[in-house]
C-alpha cells in the first residue's frame, strides 16, 4: 500500500496507483485536441521566445514568460510553446468533436491575428523541411530530453525542433471492457490513420523519399523502450508493467531535474537501486512526473491520448479529429472497425514508411473513412470524412486548404 506521505513502498503499490489516475473509469464522453504549428518570422527563421512572448500577452504560457496571466484563449483554448518555437492549442473537452473543432477553429482565428501583427506566421504540416533543429527552450525537462535522444542518433533533436501533430484525447471506458476495447481499437486503427494522414515526406537533413511520415519516423528511431507499449491481455496491467520498466528521463532532485546514470528504470528507484544517490524512494509526485516522460502511440493519462497522427496541412486538421471520435462513438461502430482493419492492425513501421503506396494499408484507410462517413449524422463531417476517404483511394497525401474553403 501508499503511506500517508505518499511515498510508493513496493511495485505494486504503484501499479494500484497507475491503474487508478492512468485509467479513469466512467461513462465515455467527452472528447479534446491539440494542434500544433510551426512558426516564422517574414525571413523564415524561427521567433524568439520574447518575440512569441510579446506577441501572445496575457494568453503567452509561463514556460516563455513566468510573470504571464496564462490565460486560456475567448473559447477555452490554452496556448504551450514546444522546444522549436512550435505554437500548440489545447482545447477544453466537449462532448463532440464538431465542438472540439468548433472552438479550436475560432481560437486559431484569434491565435493567428495576434502572431501576424507581431510578423509571425503560423505554418501548417508536420515536418520542417526547411530549417535545422535548433532547442529554443531551455528547461532541464528538454535538456535532459535531448541528452537521452542523442543516444538513438539526431531523430531525437528533430522530433522535438522540427515536427507537429494532430493529438486527439477520449475517455477511457465505462469499465473495465470498454477500456480494453476502445484501447485495442485506437491501436488496431492506428497504423492505416498514419497512412491516411501521412503528409511529411521531407524532414530537414533527412535524405528525401522513402517515408510518407518522417514525424512518425523520428518517433520509429528514438528509444522504443519508451514509445512501445506492449499490447497484452489488460491494457491497465500492461501499461502499469511497462512504466515501471521505462529507464528514467530525470526525476526531481530539491529544486532542479537530475538524470539518472545508465538505464535506471523507476522500478530499479522503487526498489532501492538508487538509496546512494537519491537519499529517498519515490513518491507518487515522481511517479506523476515520470509518466509525462513517456511518449507511447497512445498515452494513458486517465484519458486515452492518441499521438501518432501528423501534424495536417492548414485548413485540414479537423479531418482526423472527427474520424478518431466516430470510431469510438458506438460501441458497434468500434467493433465493426477493429474487424475491418485487422489485417494492418500491427504495421506501424510500413504505414509511415509506405504510406498508402501500401494496397492493404490504403485499403484500410479507405474502409475506416468510408465507415465513419457512412455513419455520421452531421452533414459536414460525412462531406469532409468522404472527400477523405477519396483522396486516400487516389493514394494522394492531405493537401492545403485556405480556411475559407474549408468552411
Amino acid at each position: 500500500m501508499t503511506n500517508t506521505t505518499g511515498e510508493l513502498s513496493s511495485r505494486p503499490a504503484a501499479e494500484a496507483y497507475m491503474s487508478r489516475v492512468c485509467f479513469k473509469v466512467g461513462p465515455p464522453r467527452l472528447v479534446g485536441a491539440e494542434l500544433e504549428w510551426f512558426t516564422r518570422c517574414p525571413d523564415g527563421s524561427r521567433p524568439s521566445l520574447d518575440s512569441l512572448a510579446s506577441a501572445l500577452g496575457r494568453y503567452a504560457p509561463r514556460s516563455i514568460d513566468p510573470t504571464s496571466d496564462f490565460l486560456p484563449l475567448p473559447s477555452g483554448s490554452i496556448v504551450s510553446v514546444e522546444p522549436g518555437g512550435q505554437i500548440e492549442l489545447s482545447s477544453l473537452p466537449y462532448s463532440s468533436a464538431s465542438e472540439v473543432c468548433d472552438a479550436l477553429a475560432s481560437d486559431e482565428v484569434r491565435l493567428r491575428s495576434m502572431l501576424e501583427h507581431a510578423g509571425i506566421a503560423l505554418g501548417g504540416g508536420a515536418a520542417d523541411a526547411h530549417r535545422p533543429p535548433e532547442r529554443l527552450l531551455t528547461l532541464p525537462r528538454y535538456c535532459a530530453m535531448e541528452t537521452r535522444f542523442e543516444r538513438f542518433g539526431p531523430f531525437g533533436k528533430l522530433m522535438m525542433c522540427n515536427t507537429a501533430a494532430v493529438q486527439v484525447s477520449v475517455d477511457a471506458g465505462a469499465d473495465a471492457d470498454d477500456i480494453r476495447r476502445r484501447w485495442t481499437l485506437l491501436h488496431a486503427v492506428g497504423p492505416a490513420l498514419v497512412a491516411a494522414f501521412a503528409c511529411s515526406p521531407d524532414l530537414y537533413g533527412v535524405p528525401a523519399g522513402g517515408w510518407a511520415s518522417q514525424r512518425m519516423r523520428t518517433w520509429i528511431e528514438l528509444d522504443r523502450t519508451r514509445t512501445r507499449v506492449p499490447l497484452g491481455v489488460d491494457p491497465i496491467a500492461d501499461y502499469a508493467h511497462w512504466a515501471l520498466d521505462v529507464p528514467l528521463l530525470c526525476v526531481r532532485r530539491g529544486e532542479t531535474l537530475w538524470s539518472p546514470p545508465g538505464d535506471a528504470t523507476f522500478g530499479d528507484w522503487i526498489d532501492g537501486h538508487l538509496d546512494d544517490e537519491m537519499g529517498r524512494r519515490p513518491d507518487e509526485r515522481d511517479l506523476d512526473y515520470h509518466l509525462t516522460t513517456l511518449f507511447p502511440l497512445v498515452r494513458a493519462s486517465g484519458h486515452f491520448e492518441v499521438r501518432y497522427l501528423d501534424g495536417q496541412p492548414d485548413g485540414e486538421w479537423s479531418v482526423p479529429v472527427q474520424v478518431v471520435d466516430s470510431l469510438l462513438r458506438t460501441p458497434s461502430i468500434t467493433e465493426e472497425a477493429t474487424a475491418l482493419i485487422a489485417r494492418t492492425a500491427h504495421r506501424w513501421d510500413d504505414a509511415a514508411r509506405d504510406g498508402l503506396t501500401d494496397n492493404d494499408l490504403r485499403d484500410a484507410a479507405v474502409d475506416l473513412l468510408t465507415l465513419v462517413a457512412d455513419t455520421t449524422a452531421e452533414p459536414r463531417v460525412r462531406t469532409e470524412v468522404a472527400d477523405a476517404a477519396r483522396r486516400c483511394r487516389s493514394g494522394a497525401m492531405p493537401a492545403a486548404h485556405s480556411r475559407e474553403e474549408r468552411a
